[in-house]
């Protein structure tokens, strides 16, 4: 079907709360920061895309054929030959608006050195730290013996810092993790997770994401996929300027049927459709 701008499914909508609104299903935007920064991308040949840092001390990989439905794997390295120090995951509906905060983040903590993309993680006394744009936002927390929870206003979203020990190779598979963040009403739920040395200022800036309350754009044809309790708001047309009113009537008067060079042709791609919902592997329940 050819593409037609009146067409309600292309009709550009402001989504609020950002973590109900899906994913956009690309990576592009979330990709992109690193790119940037000169960091490295290449696929495989089931169209999974991985990007590594210059010195490949951090790398992310783009899994839409991976074997889980982690999305998104970033893993920090103190040296590239060993097991990753740390381990950031995004399950596959989180919005790549979140993503993109979190890469665009991990960008800027690479420029400054490893310090601040390698170091400074697993301090239980972080947590407020760490909480702080969570509740800058408004969330409540609570502390409990196994955990430190906090949760928003809506109750749509929690994040939670698990207080006991974990074994690191066990967290490097997935399987257990530091921070948990989930997202979403009951039984439509997206997660996140961070392991134990994942460096402070990389999870306060997932949790900088998470609440930043700046609408997303999602589309007439998405809007199928928001939970009821997200928001959705037509974005209006720009008023049009005087100038554009004159330019409008200038090129009306030159010519009505104007020809379009034969070769030129407008291409969206269609949305790639949300995968099926998936087990939760073992762990915090997600």
């Amino acid at each position: 079907m050819p593409y037609d701008p009146n067409d309600e499914r292309w009709r550009e909508y402001h989504v609020t709360p950002r973590y109900l609104a899906g994913s956009t299903f690309t990576g592009d935007p979330a990709i992109r920061p690193l790119l940037d920064a000169g960091w490295n991308l290449t696929h495989d040949e089931m169209g999974n895309a991985y990007v590594n840092a210059p010195d490949q001390t951090v790398r992310l990989g783009y899994l839409p054929e991976g074997d889980d439905d982690a999305l998104w794997k970033i893993t920090g390295y103190s040296d590239p030959f060993t097991m990753p120090r740390w381990l950031v995951t995004y399950q596959d509906s989180t919005p790549t608006e979140i993503v993109q905060g979190f890469t665009t983040a991990l960008a800027a903590a690479y420029a400054e050195g490893p310090n601040s993309y390698l170091y400074y993680g697993n301090s239980e006394l972080a947590a407020l730290d760490v909480g702080t744009p969570l509740a800058a936002a408004g969330w409540s927390h609570r502390y409990g013996a196994a955990d430190v929870s906090f949760e928003s206003p809506d109750g749509l979203a929690e994040v939670h810092l698990r207080r006991d020990h974990l074994d690191h190779a066990v967290e490097m598979t997935g399987r257990k993790e530091r921070w948990l963040t989930l997202a979403g009403p009951r039984g439509n739920r997206w997660y996140a997770t961070a392991s134990s040395f994942t460096p402070e200022g990389l999870v306060a800036a997932m949790n900088t994401a998470l609440t930043d309350p700046a609408p997303v754009i999602r589309y007439g044809d998405d809007l199928r996929r928001l939970p009821p309790q997200a928001t959705a708001i037509p974005v209006r047309p720009p008023v049009p300027t005087p100038l554009d009113v004159r330019r409008a009537l200038a090129a009306n008067a030159r010519s009505t049927m104007a020809p379009s060079p034969a070769d030129a042709r407008l291409f969206i791609p269609a949305p790639r459709p949300p995968s099926a919902p998936q087990t939760p592997r073992p762990g915090h329940s997600r």
